[in-house]
């Protein structure tokens, strides 16, 4: 089996929906960094042999594959778009590395990208002449009614089965955007589009701000609010995962390594504890501490949700999100997991050889998708 290697990692900036991106398509925003892997390692488009996409509110008709051509990729390179909802875009680095493990690839770019600003809008067709046609939010993501919550309901119900305080989810917000304004991405990780090269909703919040906001759901002592739930938001981002002799060949700057990455599911009903379990089994797999995670990018869809994933898997503070998370930055789900490993790739590159990281993301329904690679 082939070892996977991330060469190259870029991204979009990140902007709440109706923002700097509002007007763009989602195949705009996925063929930005698609073109920038490309220049960043010089590879020759031709040489490409797929492109994995996550997304999550298309509509279908495969943006991956749009997304490839309007960034210049020749005819020939096929193109597949997954929908696991907020862990598409890691789970299609995931499927890239396992296909170059397999032997089927030698370089893969994968990613994620989402639109919020130019989602369709969502209707059921009439069953019979004479009823309207139903509109919806989100389709179900399991059988049970009972079972799937509203994702914001369902921060609140995590916060309290594992004792989350309202006070602890507004520190940990507060602690997301000063991190995010005080170690800002820097030029080497977003790629300009549409004149927005940097993250565009962190800010100065404070605890008093925090304070006054009423909850979204749940009660005062452990429910959600505005500043712990995170933005819709626009953006795509885009690794090239590549085998060990096309590492070598055009002589990869401090390729990330993936040792192994997993998927799991768990309890619908609290969707946000999921990654817990995914990222767990790697690291007993790999025989590690969690406190050897010198870099984890763990999802912030919710501070309670990512309070209750750090606590679980042992991450420790100095490791976590050092640039800020979802909080921050904003939430466009079928690209959010791509954006932790493009973040995970760039902060690596400050560790010494043999340092581990980690990214970890959770998903409506109860699935998890965790992630392990060295420097």
């Amino acid at each position: 089996m082939s070892a996977a290697y991330l060469v190259a990692a870029r991204r979009t900036a990140v902007a709440p929906r109706g923002g700097a991106f509002k007007a763009l398509e989602a195949d705009e925003l996925g063929a930005a960094p698609i073109r920038a892997v490309l220049a960043d390692t010089g590879i020759a488009p031709e040489a490409i042999d797929d492109v994995i996409f996550g997304n999550a509110l298309y509509g279908g008709g495969n943006p991956a594959r749009i997304a490839a051509l309007r960034a210049g990729l020749p005819d020939h390179v096929p193109a597949l778009t997954i929908d696991s909802q907020c862990c598409g875009g890691l789970d299609a680095i995931m499927l890239a590395a396992e296909r170059i493990a397999s032997g089927s690839a030698d370089a893969v770019i994968a990613g994620g990208v989402e639109s919020f600003s130019r989602a369709p809008l969502r209707a059921r067709r009439p069953r019979h002449a004479g009823e309207a046609p139903q509109p919806y939010d989100r389709p179900p993501f399991v059988p049970w009614p009972e079972r799937d919550p509203d994702m914001i309901a369902a921060a609140a119900t995590l916060a309290e089965r594992f004792g989350i305080s309202r006070a602890r989810q507004d520190e940990f917000a507060v602690a997301s955007h000063r991190k995010a304004l005080q170690n800002p991405p820097d030029a080497a990780e977003i790629t300009p589009l549409a004149g927005l090269s940097h993250d565009a909703f962190p800010r100065a919040l404070t605890g008093a701000t925090c304070t006054r906001l009423a909850p979204l759901a749940g009660d005062t002592a452990f429910g959600v609010t505005r500043a712990t739930v995170a933005v819709e938001a626009d953006a795509a981002a885009a690794v090239l995962v590549v085998s060990e002799a096309m590492a070598r060949r055009f002589n990869a700057r401090r390729p990330l390594r993936i040792i192994s990455a997993t998927r799991r599911g768990g309890d619908p009903a609290i969707p946000g504890a999921a990654p817990i379990a995914a990222a767990n089994s790697l690291v007993a797999a790999q025989r590690i501490a969690p406190a050897q995670i010198a870099v984890a990018e763990v999802m912030e869809a919710f501070a309670a949700q990512a309070i209750v994933c750090v606590d679980g898997i042992g991450v420790q503070e100095l490791a976590l999100n050092r640039g800020g998370g979802g909080l921050a930055r904003g939430h466009p789900i079928g690209a959010s997991g791509a954006i932790l490993a493009v973040r995970l790739w760039h902060e690596m590159q400050s560790e010494s050889s043999g340092a581990i990281g980690l990214a970890a993301i959770a998903a409506a329904g109860g699935l998890g998708s965790a992630l392990l690679a060295t420097i």
